[in-house]
């Protein structure tokens, strides 16, 4: 199989298991992020992908070959740690051709490729400069161009870009997927961040308790979460309990909504519903009903919150079609059938 393939990798420290029975795939080329609250297991993941730490049991393959106990050294990737790493007594170019040097690669073959690297991070004329004279997105680019200075089959990020402040993180994610898909290298990144993960994978694999609750492209984790961890930890969601009426129809705060896809003997579950797909209408007519708490203006859209059945529930709007209420005002609400998942409690 071309890419990376872990079966059933586990990881057990003494009577505590880190990682269960973790099966994934990553075709080549592909971009993956590894996402989920601390202590899920993400990173321990990514350690026996690099051969940091040994699995308990399971096998790790690399382009079909079994590389569970081969030394880091020698697994062809590049890996970029959280602290970056660098040498802060070498220069930029020192700092990225240093695993060509120690590799033995011909001085001039060590520039050449120096400067490939400067200009594909955008630092050309930098080679010769103290590292300690970058600032943090340019350290960050430095660390980025002497992973990928010996061509790694599998690039490896463990948090990144946390150490950078909001504005640059969110360029630097562009431009580290921009990167990916020019090189069309195999990469993995591990995140805590959902906005990461969503504008930079191909496959987001969302973990919790050292499992997999759910590996898809990005869209479907925001549209088609497979639990309600999954929908709860991914973006802003209402978690509403609902009770099967018959065929498509269920009882939900109070009300009874038509056109939902409940699957057949699934008396009571959980719908999950999107904010953007909460619609405020005027009260009755067989919409929900709800009473105004709290409105917030975020510039770019307009957060509604409600409260109906004893249950909050959100909805956003964007400017141009901000609701005309206020608090404590009584509403309409209506659920998008075709928006919300229905899941098991």
């Amino acid at each position: 199989m071309s890419g990376l393939a872990l079966q059933n990798v586990t990881k057990e420290f003494g009577s505590f298991t880190a990682v269960k029975n973790v099966d994934l795939a990553v075709p080549h080329g592909t971009f993956v992020c590894l996402l989920g609250p601390s202590g899920c297991g993400k990173t321990t993941l990514m350690r026996m992908i690099a051969g940091l730490d040994l699995p308990t049991g399971g096998a790790i393959r690399l382009d079909g070959a079994d590389i569970t106990r081969v030394p880091t050294h020698k697994r062809d990737l590049g890996m970029v740690f959280q602290s970056l790493a660098l040498f802060p007594h070498l220069t930029v170019g020192e700092n990225i051709a240093y695993s060509l040097r120690i590799r033995g690669v011909a001085k001039e073959d060590q520039v050449k490729r120096v400067n490939e690297l400067l200009a594909m991070i955008h630092l050309s004329g930098y080679a010769d400069r103290p590292v300690s004279k970058l600032s943090g997105g340019q350290r960050q680019r430095v660390a980025i161009a002497r992973a990928l200075a010996i061509s790694p089959k599998l690039f490896l990020l463990d948090e990144p870009l946390s150490a950078l402040d909001a504005k640059l993180r969110e360029a630097m994610q562009v431009e580290l997927r921009q990167l990916q898909q020019r090189l069309g290298i195999t990469t993995i990144v591990v995140t805590h961040d959902q906005r990461e993960a969503m504008t930079m994978a191909d496959t987001v694999v969302v973990m919790n308790s050292g499992e997999i609750r759910q590996a898809a492209p990005p869209v479907e984790i925001y549209r088609r979460p497979a639990d309600t961890f999954v929908a709860d930890f991914i973006g802003m969601t209402n978690l509403i309990d609902f009770a099967a009426e018959g065929a498509g129809r269920a009882s939900v705060l109070g009300t009874s909504v038509e056109g939902l896809a409940i699957p057949e003997g699934l008396g009571q579950g959980v719908l999950s519903v999107r904010p953007e797909d909460v619609h405020l209408t005027a009260p009755g007519h067989g919409a929900i009903t709800g009473k105004v708490t709290f409105v917030r203006d975020l510039g770019g859209t307009i957060e509604t919150f409600l409260e109906a059945g004893g249950k909050q529930v959100v909805a956003v709007s964007m400017p141009n079609a901000r609701p005309d209420v206020s608090v404590g005002q009584e509403v309409g609400i209506r659920l998008s059938p075709d928006a919300c998942v229905v899941l098991k409690s």
